[in-house]
């Protein structure tokens, strides 16, 4: 049996470089080089056929550690929950008011940036506080 070497997290939106580039904000992740023989990812663009244009884009982590991310122009907008989010974790090791301080700062940030707070999570002696969040188009994460 072949083991896992790396994920790929896919993100189904209608504008896949806006998405991309607010999640590099928002990870401190960078767009990759573009494919050899191009100057840049918008000369790569022009020679797709025009329905394939603007359909996909992806960020990756400069260390190599984090997973890449894949965005991918769907027709269909947002219409329920997502069943897999991400859980951007800033408040790691940090409890109480001091956790709550470091998420807010964070969400103040990414606010300013484009994306909505839904709801604050406060902790109930099994889980810690997080701060529910959607992205700029509607997606939902985690500030834990």
């Amino acid at each position: 049996m072949a083991s896992v070497k790396q994920v790929q997290v896919t993100f189904d939106c209608a504008a896949p470089e806006r998405v991309a580039r607010f999640w590099c904000e928002v990870l401190g992740y960078v767009v990759p080089p573009p494919p050899e023989g191009f100057a840049s990812w918008e000369d790569f663009d022009r020679e797709l056929p025009a329905e394939r244009q603007g359909s996909a884009f992806a960020c990756v982590d400069p260390s190599g550690v984090g997973p890449r991310l894949f965005f991918q122009r769907v027709p269909e907008g947002k219409v329920a929950k997502n069943r897999v989010h991400l859980d951007v974790r800033v408040g790691t090791g940090l409890v109480g008011a001091e956790r709550l301080d470091a998420l807010e700062a964070e969400c103040a940030r990414l606010i300013a940036l484009g994306a909505t707070r839904v709801r604050l999570l406060r902790a109930d002696g099994f889980n810690e506080s997080c701060i529910v969040m959607q992205d700029i188009e509607g997606n939902e994460f985690c500030l834990d």
